[in-house]
């Protein structure tokens, strides 16, 4: 055998070999690959991780955002915050203008298919409009909480103060109904829903009752605390 012929034997043997090196590392960062994937798409912590937690925004026309745009009601505003802040939630605006406690009751079962794991809960303004017996609002309320803890849903409750002009009677019956609950269930709790923005000209709209968006920015900066709180305690139960 020529040193010629020999020399081309050794380059093929040698160029055989690194492919088949080659080769190998392929099937194997493909099976490392596979491997991973199949570990992401069975752990249950990482697929908490990846889904985004469900916040359900449940009231009246001060959650639907009358008078505003959608994005500048406090449900959008909201979301807005946490995601920049680093939180994984989305807030689904489930406000409807002109609803009384009895018919958030009537419609909760609906507002439980879109899965929440926290509820803002900001209802009972139009009950105490109409002069309703405040045991009413207050009997509906506790209902409304009973189902949503029942289902695991942690509620984040934001209080109401009626008018004056309904009488002091009805007026101090009707705001005692928040703090009563709140104690009672143990809640989060907001103790008024418009604070710092009631009365205040600049921060409504022409109505005097609704925020415009500058009232809903400020309604955001005192309800985010409360929310923080919630979504700390759904970590802490584990369910992300």
């Amino acid at each position: 055998m020529n040193n010629t012929s020999y020399s081309r034997r050794r380059f093929v043997r040698v160029l055989f070999a690194c492919l088949l090196l080659f080769l190998g590392g392929c099937d194997s960062e493909d099976k490392k690959g596979q491997m991973v994937q199949k570990a992401t798409e069975s752990s249950p912590t990482l697929q908490a991780e990846q889904r985004p937690g469900t916040i359900v925004a449940l009231g009246d026309s001060l959650t639907a955002g009358l008078g505003v745009d959608e994005h500048d009601a406090y449900p959008a505003r909201l979301e807005r915050r946490l995601q920049a802040d680093g939180h994984n939630f989305r807030v689904i605006n489930a406000g409807v203008s002109g609803e009384t406690t009895s018919g958030t009751l009537s419609r909760l079962e609906w507002v439980l298919t879109m899965k929440p794991d926290i509820v803002i809960l900001e209802i009972g303004a139009n009950d105490g409009l109409r002069g309703i017996d405040p045991a009413v609002p207050a009997k509906n309320i506790r209902e409304i909480i009973r189902i949503l803890q029942e289902r695991g849903v942690i509620v984040v409750f934001t209080g109401m103060k009626m008018v004056w002009n309904l009488g002091p009677a009805y007026t101090l019956a009707f705001n005692a109904i928040y703090p009563d609950i709140a104690k009672e269930f143990d809640l989060i709790y907001m103790p008024f829903f418009l604070d710092e923005v009631a009365t205040v000209r600049e921060l409504n709209n022409e109505d005097g009752l609704h925020p415009n968006a500058r009232g809903y920015e400020k309604i955001v900066n005192n309800l985010s605390p409360h929310v923080l709180v919630a979504i700390d305690q759904f970590k802490r139960q584990g369910k992300r």
